[in-house]
């Protein structure tokens, strides 16, 4: 859960998964809504890759990303155990 805290911790990851929660996307159509270099786009999918958060799959000459929600619904329960602690 430490990964999925890191990944979430920066705000060109957070719009990364904004913009995977609309439709899956290459790296490049990604690339398209940043103002920084191919490289970082990368540097920020694979910390999302290895928080879990994103998936890839290869189609063709492209690897196209999508946001993988299993791993926000475990967070989320996460959370709300403590919510549910602290109404007992």
């Amino acid at each position: 859960m430490n990964k999925v805290f890191k990944a979430l911790a920066d705000s060109t990851r957070r719009e990364i998964l904004d913009l995977l929660k609309e439709k899956d996307l290459t790296a490049g159509e990604i690339a398209d809504h940043f103002e920084i270099s191919k490289p970082s786009i990368s540097r920020h999918l694979n910390l999302l890759k290895e928080a879990e958060l994103v998936r890839d799959k290869r189609k063709a000459n492209y690897i196209v990303y999508s946001l993988n929600t299993t791993v926000l619904q475990e967070v989320i329960k996460w959370l709300f155990y403590f919510q549910d602690e602290k109404e007992k």
